[in-house]
Parts: C-alpha cells; sequence; structure tokens
C-alpha cells in the first residue's frame, strides 16, 4: 500500500445487482473479522478515483479498518455509461448498496469528499439503515429541493458554480481533453491569491482561464509528478463519464420527488464534517443551513488547507476520521487507536 506505486493496492472487480460493473480497493486489516472490525467506504469526487485516497488507506488498515475504496460510476476501471441520467444520485446510492451487498457488508461507515460527499450524502437518506456514521469532506449539505431550479437558475443564486455550466455543455470534454495537462494544473494548483486563476468557478471562466497565459505550464500544483501523471494517464480521453454528473440536475430532482425520500440523515447518525478554509466552494451560510439542518454534525474547518483535503492535509484527515469513528460509535470498536 504504497501511495508512489497504485499496483501495490489490492484491486478488485464487481458486478453489482445494479448491472454495472465496479472496480475497486479492499485492503483487509491483520486477522480481520466483520464481526468486530469496522469498514470504510470511501467515495472519491471530481476529477478523482480510489487513489484520491492513496495517503489514508495504509494507515488506517494498520489501526484495524477494512478500507473499501472505489472508482465512482464513469471513472478509471468502472463502467462509464454515456447517458447523463445513469449518473443521478439515487442510481450511484444504488450502487453503493450493491458494491456493501456484493461484499456482505450490511452497515459500513460511508466517506465522501466532493461529488462523493454529495452522494454518500443522499445514500444516508435512500439507504438510512445501511450507515453506522457518516463523513462528509469539502462540500456543505444540500437537502432535496422542493421546486426545480435548472442549473443556470443554480448558478444565478451560486455564481462561484459557474463553471458547473462549462461541465455540463455539450461536448465538454473534447475542449478538457485537448487541454488536459493544462487542466489539471488548475484543478491541482496550489492556494494561490491570483485573482485570474480564481475567477475561472465563474460562469465563462473556465475557457478564459485555460487559453491564458496566466496558468502555470510546468508545475504540478499539489501532486508529485508521479501522481500529476498518474492523473494524465487516467483522463486521457476519459472525461465525459466524470462531466455526466453535472448534467444530472433534471434527473436529481425528478427522481428525490419520492416521498419515501429522507429529508436529512436520521438524527441518531453520526456525522462529521470537514471543510478547508480556503475553499471557496463552501461558505459561512452553506454550513450554518447544514447546522440547522443536521444538529447533530460536527463541522470541522480546517486553517490554510483548500478544496484537496486529503492531499493538502493528509495527516489531519487519516487521524480525524478514525478519533471521530471511534468517539461516535461504541467502545466495541475494533481499532489500534
Amino acid at each position: 500500500m504504497n501511495p508512489a506505486d497504485p499496483t501495490s493496492f489490492h484491486h478488485c472487480y464487481a458486478d453489482l445487482s445494479t448491472g454495472r460493473r465496479y472496480h475497486y480497493i479492499d485492503q483487509l486489516p491483520a486477522n480481520y473479522n466483520p464481526a468486530t472490525h469496522k469498514t470504510l467506504v470511501c467515495i472519491h469526487g471530481f476529477p478523482d478515483c480510489w487513489y484520491g485516497w492513496r495517503y489514508q488507506i495504509k494507515p488506517w488498515v494498520e489501526l484495524g479498518y477494512r478500507v473499501v475504496a472505489p472508482d465512482k460510476l464513469g471513472y478509471g476501471e468502472t463502467d462509464k455509461p454515456q447517458h447523463e441520467g445513469e449518473y443521478s444520485s439515487k442510481k450511484i446510492a444504488n450502487d453503493i448498496a450493491a458494491l456493501m451487498d456484493y461484499l456482505h457488508l450490511p452497515k459500513a461507515v460511508i466517506v465522501g469528499h466532493d461529488w462523493g460527499c454529495f452522494m454518500v450524502s443522499r445514500f444516508a437518506l435512500w439507504h438510512p439503515e445501511r450507515l453506522q456514521a457518516l463523513v462528509l469532506m469539502s462540500v456543505p449539505f444540500v437537502p432535496p429541493a422542493q421546486t426545480y431550479s435548472s442549473l443556470e437558475q443554480i448558478v444565478e443564486r451560486v455564481p462561484n458554480w459557474g463553471y458547473h455550466l462549462s461541465f455540463a455543455a455539450k461536448g465538454s470534454h473534447n475542449h478538457i481533453e485537448q487541454q488536459l495537462p493544462r487542466f489539471l494544473r488548475l484543478i491541482f494548483r496550489k492556494r494561490a491569491r491570483d485573482a485570474q486563476l480564481s475567477n475561472w468557478t465563474l460562469t465563462g471562466g473556465l475557457p478564459k482561464v485555460l487559453n491564458s497565459t496566466v496558468l502555470d505550464d510546468e508545475g504540478t500544483g499539489i501532486l508529485n509528478q508521479q501522481e500529476f501523471d498518474f492523473y494524465l494517464a487516467l483522463f486521457d480521453k476519459s472525461m465525459h463519464g466524470p462531466l455526466n454528473y453535472y448534467r444530472t440536475t433534471q434527473h436529481r430532482y425528478t427522481e428525490e420527488l419520492d416521498p419515501t425520500l429522507l429529508k436529512a440523515p436520521r438524527d441518531d447518525l453520526p456525522i462529521l464534517m470537514i471543510i478547508g478554509k480556503e475553499d471557496p466552494t463552501s461558505n459561512q451560510a452553506a454550513l450554518d443551513a447544514t447546522r440547522k439542518i443536521i444538529p447533530q454534525v460536527q463541522i470541522k474547518l480546517v486553517d490554510g488547507v483548500g478544496h484537496w483535503l486529503m492531499v493538502e492535509a493528509k495527516d489531519l484527515i487519516t487521524e480525524a476520521i478514525p478519533r471521530f469513528v471511534q468517539t461516535a460509535l461504541d467502545s466495541g470498536v475494533h481499532t489500534k487507536l
């Protein structure tokens, strides 16, 4: 389980009951006993894959946790359907449940980052009985909508989400793949106050930045060269699936009209939210709304850290999540903490 060697992890494949084939990492602790060892199911965001958890997997396994980290639908070696409707949050939640069924996991601690954070928050609404605890990273909780708002209307209210329109546009994968090294340098850049780079999240900002001279064509940002090359190979001619998530606004709204869907995670579910203070995707109003909707949530704000918590604050994340799990769950948790 060497972060510098992706092949050193235990790679597995599953044909799920939902009809999709998933690739995932499954690392077992020594003397694994499903009756006593907790499992962390880790769901990545955009643009990422199981490898986003590379710095956490080994330490968590050494603490006595089983760690399962799939490539989400559309990513890596998991199936990549063409139609955006296949990427709705209900379908992804059902995939997570099906993967847990395949692994004979009645319950697990569910962890999500970025789009994975949104998907696991919906998993907690569609499959509330399958969670022992929930960890949300980098994205505040957004409840199911009572009325439909198009993506354009959402961006009017939240201008910093203007990049969603660029990602959702037809053919956006072609434009990004043609400039993939520059795109990844933008996404994984180190924190900077350069307004021209920060404005890429506004409507129309992405193409302007990618075509400008402001972006560094040499660096690898928060990644080292090996990691940057890994992601470059991963997303070469493979951006259509990941971008499909940004095209699911109508699909998600329609399926969430289901009257059986919870409006918030169950009130006895332990929930931790971790947010980087320098992350432009989060703001105080959203955090206040999350506290109102989920009174039991613990919110941890991390100074000097942006969006990529598992890399920028890898030691803190590695330590904070097991500590939360052990504190939140009963004393029978079998770990080495």
